[in-house]
């Protein structure tokens, strides 16, 4: 791999603004996820450039967070914040797509189950955005519901002649989503009842080629994965990325 920071995997910092979005848009994707459209003027100079960049989302759940939202800088309280990931990014038409897991709690759960044309929308970000330029023969990128959008992002990014083995966590069937890429793909679809994802992964036959890995799950079965990948499957650690997009005990710090 070349040094050149342009050919090779490297960070982007950007310059934090805040932003109130309109909900332009509500899409129904599957049984447990819905896309919310955004739009505004203030999306203009919106930048994201690595596919699992996070934006943050910003929310109140009291009144003196509202303060804090309507008026930043006002108040040393903070609003409520979650981390999301831009699916979809189109400044010429002024839209930005954020697709949600309509989980039943939550701050962020909440409002995209209520969202309609004409609420309103808080982010923040992203602040930086980690760059994996096509340098890679192969990927292989698992993870559950919250990290399709990532994933969808990165397979409509890819080119031709790459190849692709996509491992997803699902609740049932209904969760499945249709996957667009010029890349060679192959997506296998764990229902989490059913099957273990970590015995899907350990069962695996790995992409030829140098290969690029991405992992994002619970946290705990993120920690699980990475080291089942490094220790049995003998992924090269610098060309690994795992993320815990969510956490199952409250209590995990680590």
């Amino acid at each position: 791999m070349t040094d050149s920071p342009n050919l090779s995997i490297h960070r982007v910092n950007h310059e934090i603004k805040r932003r109130r979005l309109e909900v332009l848009r509500v899409t129904e994707l599957t049984p447990r996820m819905r896309r919310i459209t955004l739009g505004g003027a203030e999306l203009q100079g919106f930048l994201s450039v690595g596919s699992d960049d996070h934006v943050k989302l910003m929310f109140a759940c009291s009144p003196e967070e509202q303060v804090a939202l309507d008026n930043p800088g006002a108040t040393d309280v903070r609003p409520t914040m979650r981390e999301y990931t831009p699916r979809r990014i189109d400044l010429a038409a002024g839209e930005l797509d954020l697709d949600f897991v309509l989980h039943g709690d939550g701050p962020a759960s909440t409002w995209a189950a209520q969202a309609e044309p004409g609420h309103y929308l808080h982010i923040a970000g992203p602040r930086a955005s980690l760059v994996v330029p096509d340098i890679f023969d192969s990927y292989l990128l698992v993870g559950d519901e919250t990290a399709i959008p990532a994933i969808g992002r990165r397979l409509e990014e890819l080119p031709a002649g790459r190849k692709v083995l996509a491992v997803i966590e699902i609740e049932d069937d209904q969760e499945r989503q249709p996957l667009l890429s010029a890349a060679q793909v192959e997506v296998i679809w764990v229902r989490r009842h059913q099957q273990d994802v970590l015995q899907v992964l350990r069962d695996l036959s790995l992409p030829s080629g140098t290969l690029y890995a991405w992992v994002a799950l619970e946290k705990a079965l993120t920690r699980k994965a990475k080291s089942l990948l490094l220790e049995e499957k003998g992924v090269n650690e610098a060309y690994l990325k795992a993320a815990a997009y969510w956490r199952l005990d409250p209590n995990d710090e680590e």
